[in-house]
């Protein structure tokens, strides 16, 4: 498929272009003195790229030129005739005003004017947008893209000054690395479908995970696991039905019994055993209370000195230095041992505190049940019963939504552990193709890795290296560099000059790579010659023109400043039959719109 013609309903405002089969120049000529020192001059060379982009059906944009100058474009109607794979010419009418309204005209011969053609006579009037996309996918017939529609792979056919920023990631893939790696796979010809399988992989583990988390979270912290919810959840069943019998035969001599046993063996036995932990506790802490009062050191080496000269004892010198000596580390050693006793005294009285709490609960306890089994009144023992009953069934009830919880916790992480070897046996099958590709020298990879080093060596007389392998999270990575003499690689490559020639390498790459299926047969790069001095700049158009030959169409946009002086020896860079475009700033003519400036 490549560009044959683009016009409009305003021939006057928008004049047509008629595409060549091989090289296409679009110049544009800074005619003014004022202007030769700006970056921009408005002309139009870039524009043209959108306007391409728009026929190619894409969205709308309210930032996109045409609808945000509504006023001045608003009666445009674009039409861009193709030559299709078939042999065949397909026209495409988009107007800006109905810009959901996609008409399509197929004929046998090129160069027919079809702005004036009404509505009855087109093959699809006004087809709404997203059939229209599909209708334009099956005249197409990419089928080297498939599953993926004609427009994923434009940005490798459009390319503007913002897509030569990087060479696999485009603008117009704004999304996640997976709504674009694996198509990139597909084309350079890998098995795409099992990378697609792992991103959605990961995506369900990512999910499952925070499934987990979700329910994790609705999970009691005192809960261990399901054998003891399951036997907490039967003994509280078996106390329920016990109070309920007790209810329903109105005798409580059996309740009085159970209480004063759990008062005996239960409650008693609790406080005792807390008692006696406090009475160690607090024995512990006095003693470390004192301990830390006793820490003085009341040995003073000065009033030591002066109470052995007033008896003429000479105490001086060596001997009170080592008595110095001694202090400070026996000092050291207290302060340290200090610090450890403040750290024990602080657990002491948090424990302390702890079984405090404990007293304070299992005495209201003990109080409640021998209030209960000296009470006299027979309706106080049913109501107190009958909010034990209730008290179960709200425990039963909590214990058998944590059992849920925990049999749906084991059900999601058997999912998850399912999903983790899957994952990891996709990652590996990925590693064997990339790994299959990337040795087998007659794959499309190799092919297109081979083209794309004969490119740029051509331009800069180095080698350059285009290579795909797995990062430490399974993914593919892809990568293009400049290599030295030795076979290394360069900076080179990171400057916006050298990376724009990998982009324009790599996509012509693409195109002869493809060249023997169904793909596309052209490539509109914009400003593609900024930048290079003057040998590569026609080492690079010779690039281009052995292109062409092949049947590849390729159309660059320029400045006549980008072209090489007069001083390098050779003739013009570009034929005057080339040129197929020429804009000029002398006024609005001059211009792809014949229009004011917006």
């Amino acid at each position: 498929m490549k560009l044959s013609r683009l016009y409009s309903n305003e021939p006057e405002k928008f004049v047509p272009i008629d595409f060549l089969p091989g090289l296409n120049v679009v110049l544009g000529e800074i005619r003014l003195p004022e202007n030769k020192n700006k970056d921009t001059h408005n002309l139009g060379k870039t524009t043209l790229g959108r306007i391409l982009d728009f026929c190619f059906l894409a969205g709308r944009d309210p930032k996109f030129f045409l609808f945000k100058h509504d006023d001045l474009f608003k009666d445009f109607v674009f039409f861009i005739e193709l030559e299709l794979l078939s042999g065949s010419f397909l026209t495409i009418r988009r107007p800006v005003r109905e810009a959901s309204k996609v008409s399509f005209k197929l004929a046998d011969r090129p160069g027919a004017d079809l702005s004036r053609l009404p509505d009855n006579s087109w093959d699809h009037s006004a087809v709404p947008f997203e059939k229209a996309k599909s209708l334009l996918d099956g005249y197409l017939d990419l089928r080297d893209l498939k599953p993926w529609p004609f427009r994923k792979a434009l940005g490798y056919l459009l390319r503007s000054q913002e897509d030569f920023r990087d060479v696999f990631h485009l603008k117009r893939f704004a999304g996640s690395h997976a709504d674009w790696k694996p198509f990139l796979a597909h084309i350079l010809g890998f098995d795409a479908s099992i990378i697609e399988d792992r991103y959605d992989g990961e995506k369900d583990l990512a999910k499952k995970l925070e499934e987990e988390r979700i329910v994790k979270a609705d999970l009691s912290s005192t809960v261990g696991d399901l054998s003891k919810i399951e036997g907490l959840l039967h003994l509280k069943q078996e106390e329920a039905k016990k109070k309920q019998r007790l209810l329903a035969v109105f005798d409580f001599r059996e309740a009085d019994v159970t209480t004063i046993k759990h008062i005996v063996d239960d409650l008693d036995a609790q406080i005792a055993r807390l008692n006696a932990d406090r009475y160690s506790l607090s024995l512990s802490q006095k003693k470390i209370t004192d301990a830390l009062k006793e820490a003085a050191i009341l040995f003073d080496p000065d009033r030591a000195a002066e109470l052995f000269a007033e008896v003429g004892v000479h105490f001086a010198g060596q001997l009170k230095h080592d008595f110095e000596q001694l202090i400070a580390f026996n000092r050291a050693i207290t302060d340290e041992r200090r610090g450890y006793l403040h750290d024990e005294l602080a657990e002491i009285n948090s424990e302390l505190a702890r079984v405090g709490e404990s007293l304070q609960m299992l005495g209201q306890q003990r109080s409640e049940a021998l209030s209960f089994v000296k009470s006299a009144d027979i309706f106080e023992k049913y109501r107190h019963a009958a909010d034990e009953l209730v008290t179960l069934k709200a425990d039963t009830v909590s214990l058998e939504r944590q059992r849920a919880h925990i049999g749906r916790l084991q059900v999601i992480r058997a999912e998850i552990r399912a999903l983790t070897q899957k994952n990891q046996e996709l990652q590996d099958a990925i590693e064997t193709d990339v790994k299959r590709r990337n040795s087998d020298l007659s794959s499309l990879f190799s092919q297109i890795r081979l083209f794309f080093s004969e490119i740029v060596e051509e331009v800069i007389d180095r080698k350059a290296l285009l290579s795909v392998a797995l990062n430490n999270q399974g993914h593919l990575e892809f990568s293009a560099e400049i290599l030295d003499d030795s076979g290394n690689a360069t900076s080179a490559d990171r400057g916006f000059t050298y990376r724009k020639l990998l982009c324009v390498a790599f996509d012509l790459a693409l195109l002869r790579a493809h060249l023997s299926g169904r793909y596309a047969r052209f490539v509109f790069h914009d400003g593609v010659l900024e930048s290079l001095d003057d040998r590569k700049k026609r080492n690079l158009v010779d690039a281009i023109r052995s292109y062409t030959s092949f049947g590849i169409q390729q159309i660059v946009t320029l400045i006549d400043s980008d072209l090489p002086g007069p001083t390098d020896g050779g003739g013009p860079l570009f034929q005057d039959s080339e040129i197929v475009l020429r804009l000029h700033d002398e006024n609005e003519r001059g211009r792809l719109f014949r229009m004011r400036t917006w």
